[in-house]
């Protein structure tokens, strides 16, 4: 941060504690959003030739973030990369526009990149459970591999996210009926436990050679401490080569092929949205990839006003 005025520095710092302590942005959004802002700062200060402190801030032109887009772009930063760095800076931009009293029209109208959303893809059923069973065969040691399958049944089974999966504690097990989730944001979501994810973890229990602990992570390292969610990342990755699959078959998949199996099933759109813990539907759909045909139907007969 050299490049950057004390003032600007300190301001930053407090957004970031602001986003972490009051929207509830986790570490990895809070490391991201550092370093977008971190990078617009820095370049404004060689735009200009001297350190931008406030004030200068506050003078941002129209012609500034073109220039400093134009120059992300050319850097090699991609259409979805830049729309998200920008999305960084006018959140901080807001928050300090209120804070010191000026009108930061120039960067919110700055209009992001136009991209094309990647769609999830989730795994077909058969594949699903292919991955699950050839996750198994990823280690030699039965513990180990008890655990793989364990993971991967949890994400797949109640649709938890990787994070949320190895942010279950001791507490949790043995694994009730329902799980009560803290997701994105502090959102809270109650999900079922399907058998299949209950023994998985009962027989990883029965096999883990370290003290069950109430306040310990479920799901623990060779070494006993909390699960790297690499480890599971690079399972998947032997896996899926083994399988033949795509390489977006990822932890994140599973929960994708989660929520488009159990629609595809006949669940109920919003009840899919509340398990997945979406806030707006629109999210639930693209996360689903079944035909339009069906969404369409099963939409409608969720929809209020249907």
């Amino acid at each position: 941060m050299s490049l950057i005025s004390p003032a600007c520095r300190d301001a930053l710092q407090l957004w970031l504690e602001g986003q972490s302590a009051l929207a509830g942005a986790s570490e990895n959004t809070i490391i991201a959003y550092r370093g977008d802002v971190t990078e617009f700062l820095s370049f404004m200060t060689l735009h200009h030739g001297s350190s931008q402190g406030l004030a200068a801030l506050a003078r941002i032109s129209v012609a500034d973030m073109r220039a400093w887009m134009a120059q992300t772009r050319n850097s090699g930063v991609g259409a979805r990369s830049l729309a998200r760095k920008l999305s960084a800076v006018k959140s901080f931009y807001r928050w300090l526009a209120e804070r010191e009293g000026f009108e930061p029209t120039a960067v919110l109208a700055t209009r992001a990149p136009k991209f094309t959303k990647k769609l999830p893809r989730p795994l077909a059923v058969d594949a699903a459970r292919a991955m699950i069973d050839t996750v198994e065969l990823q280690s030699r040691d039965s513990w180990v591999a008890a655990r793989d399958v364990a993971v991967v049944t949890v994400m797949y089974g109640c649709g938890l996210r990787i994070s949320e999966t190895l942010g279950l504690t001791g507490a949790d097990a043995p694994l009730p009926a329902t799980l009560r989730i803290i997701g994105k944001g502090g959102k809270e979501r109650v999900v079922p436990v399907l058998d299949a994810a209950r023994d998985a973890v009962g027989d990883y229990l029965q096999l883990c050679p370290h003290p069950q602990d109430p306040d310990a992570p479920l799901f623990r390292g060779v070494r006993g401490g909390a699960l790297n969610p690499r480890i599971i990342r690079g399972v998947m990755a032997r896996a899926r080569m083994q399988l033949g699959l795509p390489s977006t078959a990822t932890p994140h998949a599973m929960r994708h092929s989660f929520a488009t199996h159990l629609l595809a099933a006949g669940g109920d759109l919003r009840a899919i949205q509340e398990l997945l813990g979406h806030a707006s539907l629109s999210t639930t759909q693209a996360y689903t990839a079944v035909d339009t045909a069906r969404l369409m139907e099963v939409y409608n007969r969720a929809h209020p006003k249907a």
